[in-house]
């Protein structure tokens, strides 16, 4: 009786109460000024200006993703994300001057996209010195592992894999694959 039961409250969950759910979250964050596509559901996210994200169609998104657009409030969105894309659990997007991720790409869960830095001058406290700010492009078809950072002004070309763990310091061309700290030409695909 019980694999019924359990059966049951599985099915009652993702068919119904992950949709209903779903549906209220794309509601408020809409309301809010973020675009969501065409079959694309929201998960529980954390998001600072909801207007700066836009999502493309029929996107697949795990839950605890964290969009940060770290500034004051502007006209946005400046996280653009395209059509058919994953991205995994725990991912974080604290950016500042912009991130684009094109059609088809796979962000798997725990990256971290920062575009940004802090001044390091002497004499003034590093918290307080402005940095610089590039945006990153992350082209379509990517596939980036498990936990990958990829810092500001990077761009990672069409068709391109990253391994897991990686941190991208230097842009990537396409169809080439990546790995290591700091990240370096392992293979053509």
């Amino acid at each position: 009786m019980s694999y019924f039961l359990q059966q049951g409250f599985f099915v009652l969950r993702v068919r119904y109460l992950n949709k209903i759910s779903g549906g209220l979250r794309r509601l408020r964050y809409t309301l809010q000024g973020m675009k969501v596509g065409k079959g694309t559901t929201l998960p529980r996210l954390k998001v600072t200006w909801p207007h700066q994200v836009s999502v493309g169609d029929n996107c697949l998104l795990e839950h605890d993703i964290y969009f940060k657009y770290d500034g004051i409030w502007k006209p946005g969105p400046i996280i653009n994300i395209a059509d058919r894309v994953f991205i995994g659990t725990g991912c974080e997007f604290n950016i500042t001057k912009g991130i684009t991720i094109g059609n088809d790409s796979l962000i798997a869960s725990g990256c971290r996209f920062i575009d940004h830095n802090h001044g390091t001058e002497p004499g003034e406290l590093m918290r307080l010195q402005n940095g610089a700010e590039e945006a990153i492009t992350i082209g379509q078809n990517v596939w980036l592992g498990c936990n990958v950072v990829v810092l500001k002004g990077i761009t990672v070309g069409h068709g391109a894999v990253v391994a897991a763990g990686s941190v991208l310091t230097k842009t990537i061309p396409p169809n080439e694959v990546w790995g290591g700290v700091p990240a370096k030409k392992l293979k053509d695909r």
